[in-house]
């Protein structure tokens, strides 16, 4: 709908309102930069908090993607945790893009790329993915999104998705073995949220 404003709009219409926000990531409070026209703006959303408590360390080394990275939370996460890697934070929102890219710079963490889809070398694997997938996108979107990026995995890794168990986290668990053929099973569940591992 024109005028609409979405988190995954490429160029959110709100204006761009930067706010200061103090989130615990990788075990350290750090202070970050969101603004309107993003996911969850005002806070870390419970969604992603789930995540990043239930997954595992992530690959010391590699190309690792961050797959719908609104501010940054996860990628920051994963560049934290594993500060040898090369951390990919895709998304379609500019503002997304400069809010991560910001963010990872007030950290000094410098091997983080905020890039669209294009950015990203065709072929390009990845050794793990983490993701807080854009369910409100509507079904085709994602699936295209989720058919595009997890056969990007590398033999043996993983891809950890959350999503609300209300917003149809097993139908996706189920699209996910039926239609990419990838075998998946659930990590936890909390708040009302499935974290889902899917295998490459």
């Amino acid at each position: 709908m024109p005028g609409t404003d979405h988190y995954f709009s490429a160029h959110p219409a709100s204006a761009d309102e930067r706010r200061l926000v103090h989130v615990e990531l990788a075990g350290r409070v750090v202070p970050l930069h969101t603004a309107s026209g993003v996911f969850s703006p005002d806070h870390l959303d419970t969604g992603t908090a789930v995540l990043l408590h239930a997954v595992p360390e992530p690959p010391a080394a590699g190309h690792l993607l961050d797959l719908g990275c609104g501010w940054g939370p996860i990628a920051l996460t994963l560049a934290l945790r594993a500060p040898r890697a090369d951390v990919w934070a895709l998304d379609v929102n500019e503002r997304a893009l400069e809010l991560t890219r910001a963010n990872a710079g007030s950290l000094g963490l410098d091997r983080i790329r905020a890039v669209t889809a294009a950015e990203i070398p065709a072929g390009m694997r990845f050794a793990t993915i983490w993701s807080n997938p854009p369910i409100r996108v509507g079904k085709p979107a994602l699936h295209e999104l989720l058919r595009t990026w997890l056969p990007r995995l590398e033999a043996g890794g993983t891809a950890y998705l959350v999503v609300a168990k209300a917003l149809g986290a097993d139908s996706l668990a189920r699209w996910i073995t039926s239609e990419l053929g990838m075998p998946g099973e659930r990590v936890t569940t909390d708040k009302g949220f499935r974290v889902l591992a899917v295998r490459g």
